[in-house]
């Protein structure tokens, strides 16, 4: 079942949205990469974000919200929505007007599921990077372009993730990089 709970500072979230309808939401490389500008200008600013990956007809972030002191605890929700509504209608409104298309691009709400433990973190991780080979649009998650994962195994090129925080989970590179290409079973996720 998708949370649909308040959004709250300091938690972490799994966040989700599909395309309206059987369109795409990138078309061409240029829409990956303005998603990501987008991703920046927006979100990285009320959150530290852990994970990404990006498909043709969907995205899936993990992020931590940031705590702010200018708000209040009974506004932080629509705080943070507001945020997210302003990024994926900058996104929405540049990409119709690319395409002259009308009308929505994604579906109503932003998908959510608060991350409560360990664990969990840990499957939510593995799941959104193997992503694209789960869809058959990669057979191997290093060659998908539209992900973080790559940006995890590249760990000295610098980066807008917070990755330490991720990385703390595991022992070495290669212990991260063989937990990607284990059998996980998203038994209790309920994604999507």
């Amino acid at each position: 079942m998708i949370n649909t709970e308040n959004f709250e500072f300091d938690s972490v979230y799994h966040i989700f949205s599909h395309v309206n309808g059987r369109e795409l939401i990138y078309r061409e490389e240029t829409n990956y990469q303005f998603f990501l500008k987008q991703l920046d200008k927006y979100i990285i600013q009320i959150a530290d974000i852990y994970a990404y990956c990006l498909l043709p007809n969907h995205f899936h972030l993990l992020l931590r919200f940031k705590n702010s002191e200018n708000v209040n605890v009974e506004d932080e929700h629509q705080f943070l929505m507001k945020n997210f509504g302003n990024f994926l209608n900058s996104y929405a409104k540049a990409f119709n007007k690319k395409y002259n298309r009308k009308g929505a691009l994604f579906l109503n709400a932003v998908k959510r599921k608060k991350i409560t433990d360990e664990k969990y973190l840990l499957k939510v991780l593995h799941y959104i990077h193997n992503n694209p080979v789960n869809h058959g649009f990669t057979s191997e998650i290093n060659l998908w372009k539209y992900s973080s994962y790559n940006s995890y195994l590249n760990i000295l090129k610098a980066s807008k993730l917070n990755r330490t925080e991720i990385m703390q989970y595991f022992e070495s590179l290669e212990i991260f990089k063989n937990y990607h290409h284990s059998n996980v079973e998203y038994d209790f996720l309920n994604i999507e």
